[in-house]
């Protein structure tokens, strides 16, 4: 398989502020679906898979953070 680098010039985006834009979402979708995750566990009386899930969403939910303060001053 062949990849072209995007500079802006086909999606009018860079490649950075792309990615940027990725991460953030990915953070925002890890948020959600450890939500899911952290439930299953709690319902199923895992408190130790449960705390972990919860962990887990909280440095997602950095992440997303993070990442839109940083498309705030960019974009």
């Amino acid at each position: 398989m062949t990849t072209t680098a995007e500079h802006g010039t086909v999606t009018g985006t860079k490649d950075a502020q792309y990615d940027l834009l990725w991460f953030t979402r990915t953070c925002l979708k890890n948020a959600l679906r450890l939500e899911t995750y952290a439930a299953d566990a709690e319902r199923d009386g895992d408190q130790e898979l449960h705390d972990l899930f919860r962990r887990a969403q909280t440095e997602s939910r950095k992440g997303a953070e993070q990442g839109k303060q940083l498309l705030r001053g960019r974009l």
